[in-house]
C-alpha cells in the first residue's frame, strides 16, 4: 500500500473538544470529512482495504457503551494487526526466517567501512 503523502492536517484538539460538545452532528460531519479527505490521498487500489478498516472502527465506535470502551477496543484491534496470529510481527518474523535470505550478521569477516563511488553527471 502506498502512503499518503500530501495529506497535511494540524490538529487543533480544544476546537475539536469544544466542537464535539457544542454541536455533536457538526463534529461527526467534520470528522467524516476529513477521514474521506485522506482516504482520497491513496490510490483507488487501496482505498477499498481502508475503506473496510474505516467501517469496522466506526462499528466499534457505534456498538461501544462509552468513547473510553470504543478506545480500548480500537486499540486491541491495532495490538491485535501487530501481534496476532496473522500480525506485522508475524509477517516480519516469517521474512527474516526465510531460508534463503539470511538475515546479514555482523562478523570479523565483514568491513564496516566502505568507499563512494560518485556518479557521474550525464552530459547534456
Amino acid at each position: 500500500m502506498q502512503a499518503a503523502t500530501d495529506f497535511c492536517f494540524a490538529f487543533d484538539f480544544d476546537d475539536w473538544s469544544r466542537l464535539a460538545k457544542d454541536d455533536p452532528s457538526a463534529f461527526e460531519a467534520r470528522r467524516l470529512a476529513l477521514i474521506e479527505a485522506f482516504l482520497r490521498q491513496f490510490p483507488q487500489s487501496d482505498q477499498q482495504r481502508l475503506r473496510g478498516l474505516q467501517f469496522r472502527i466506526d462499528m466499534v465506535r457505534r456498538r461501544a457503551r462509552t468513547p473510553m470502551g470504543a478506545c480500548l477496543k480500537i486499540s486491541s484491534m491495532m495490538w491485535e494487526s501487530l501481534l496476532g496470529n496473522r500480525g506485522l510481527k508475524t509477517a516480519f518474523d516469517t521474512l527474516l526466517a526465510y531460508p534463503k535470505h539470511p538475515v546479514p550478521t555482523m562478523s570479523a569477516g565483514l568491513a564496516t567501512s566502505a568507499r563512494v563511488i560518485p556518479f557521474r553527471k550525464p552530459a547534456r
